[in-house]
């Protein structure tokens, strides 16, 4: 075992692991706690098999079949079945780092000792994982409930050495060909297994994970975006002050705020008009009320983190075998407490996006800049500037709104009425990843925007923290000037707020922001 295995057994996974085996190709080892814990279960699991008795999922029919039972020679035929006609889905490919995630989650949930699985199918799904085989897993056919049983069956499919998958280099094969080159032996499933691989909420739960490792790096952003405005748009501070914003005493907005307070810190623009001649007496909500939003919105992250870190210790099967060997069914499979937080996430996202887009357009705004040249052109008139790229912002930000409205709250019967209300978990994780997509690109065009104004107003300098994001962004894109393609500039912005080395610029100054 390496330094940087991630240890899988029956005790919760982080954040951390669940990222890095995702997104970094972290190897993952099955404890010794896990392999005792799955061993005793099947043990039950086999007795259970042996009886007369109907037991559901071991030898009955699933879902609205449940009630016929299954004789002893066609169980096999059963899980094998099962996985085959429920790897139903359709569209486009999953990405990459979300099938991980979903299969890691998989395995700790088999490696709880609470489904039943022979240690050995477990070994094969750590493989895949360990041979970076990554199995084609579909847009389309989940309904959250039940789990997220049609992509989870694409991944138990591909234990089977059936179906599409990538392998570590990224190349489209079939199963069987990938596990043979990589050296792992398709899995034969027994009883009560098929059913054990697929029915978790693994890849709603993923792409949670996922997203808020993104929105806790995004709020850092929206902050840095939001400094630069006020300072570009000659705002104030003081209304930052710590005193000011303890009288509505949310953890996010204290954050924020002080998150704000370190940005502008030492700003010579700032202090330009800080005399007795300034006129300004309050800006705009969209200065203003910076760290009220993107407070609120880290507020609701934290709520949503509490939600995920439950689900990380849950084990989600039905049946489950308890530690006393009964084996019952449930109803842990639904993801409502999972679809509500991934919808919630996506009203901050649309709404920190929204006030983005407002404060690039006052930069853009002769009327209300306070002396910058419309559109922040070299030559107004002749050249547009960054009138166009607010037209983007405000394309995404309508999308944002429309993407915001709840997956949660619709449910389409299935499996003739036995699964009659369902959460569309799954649905609400594919927008949230489009949300999210959105608004690191309305934050890179205002951070854009706002490096472009904040030269403009030289000779006057601004703070350290916001000068060293400006040297790092034109590292990459040219200093203002007449009109060039601007395509480029805002995709290198973007990849810039993707990898974080604009907040590692603004850090070097602020130390590590909230």
């Amino acid at each position: 075992m390496g330094d940087k295995d991630v240890q899988v057994g029956p005790d919760p996974l982080t954040f951390d692991q669940v990222v890095a085996v995702a997104r970094e190709d972290a190897p993952v080892t099955l404890t010794d706690g896990a392999l005792d814990a799955m061993a005793a279960a099947r043990a039950h699991i086999e007795e259970l098999a042996a009886r007369p008795t109907p037991v559901y999922g071991v030898s009955t029919g699933f879902g609205a079949l449940a009630t016929r039972h299954i004789p002893a020679e066609l169980r096999a035929r059963l899980q094998l079945n099962i996985v085959r006609s429920h790897a139903a889905g359709s569209g486009p490919e999953v990405e990459r780092e979300v099938v991980r995630a979903m299969m890691l989650l998989r395995l700790r949930t088999l490696a709880s000792g609470r489904t039943g699985v022979r240690p050995a199918t477990a070994r094969t799904l750590a493989a895949l994982l360990n041979t970076g085989i990554t199995p084609v897993v579909h847009e389309y056919g989940s309904l959250g409930c039940s789990g997220d049983l049609a992509p989870l069956s694409h991944v138990a499919l591909a234990l089977l050495g059936e179906g599409p998958v990538r392998d570590a280099a990224g190349e489209l094969k079939p199963a069987a060909q990938a596990l043979a080159e990589a050296g792992v032996e398709p899995v034969t499933l027994g009883a009560k297994e098929g059913l054990a691989l697929i029915n978790g909420t693994d890849g709603m739960l993923g792409m949670l994970v996922l997203a808020l490792r993104d929105l806790r790096r995004l709020l850092k952003h929206a902050d840095l975006a939001a400094a630069m405005s006020v300072e570009a748009l000659l705002g104030t501070d003081r209304v930052f002050a710590a005193d000011l914003q303890d009288l509505r005493p949310h953890p996010g907005q204290a954050a924020s705020a002080a998150n704000l307070r370190a940005l502008l810190a030492g700003s010579q623009i700032m202090e330009s008009h800080r005399g007795p001649d300034c006129t300004r007496v309050q800006d705009a909500y969209s200065l203003r009320c910076s760290p009220q939003v993107n407070g609120a919105a880290r507020d609701t992250l934290a709520h949503a983190e509490l939600v995920a870190s439950r689900e990380l210790a849950a084990a989600v099967d039905n049946p489950v075998v308890l530690p006393d060997g009964r084996v019952e069914s449930n109803g842990n499979f639904h993801g409502a407490p999972i679809a509500y937080v991934l919808d919630f996430l996506a009203i901050p996202a649309a709404d920190v996006a929204s006030m983005s887009e407002r404060r690039t357009d006052r930069m853009l705004d002769r009327a209300r800049s306070h002396g910058l040249p419309a559109f922040l052109a070299d030559d107004p008139g002749v050249d547009s500037g960054h009138m166009i790229a607010q037209y983007t912002q405000a394309g995404i930000v309508s999308e944002l709104k429309r993407l915001a409205t709840p997956a949660s709250v619709d449910s389409i019967p299935s499996s003739a009425m036995q699964e009659d209300h369902v959460s569309l978990g799954w649905n609400a994780a594919r927008k949230l990843r489009r949300s999210l997509d959105g608004l690191h690109r309305v934050l890179a065009v205002e951070i854009l925007t706002a490096a472009r104004a904040l030269q403009l107003r030289a000779p006057l300098r601004p703070g350290p923290a916001t000068a060293a994001v400006v040297a790092a962004l034109r590292e990459h894109v040219p200093p203002p000037g007449p009109d060039r393609h601007l395509a480029p500039e805002i995709e290198s912005a973007v990849r810039l707020v993707q990898d974080g080395a604009l907040l590692a610029a603004a850090e070097t100054v602020t130390g590590p922001l909230a």
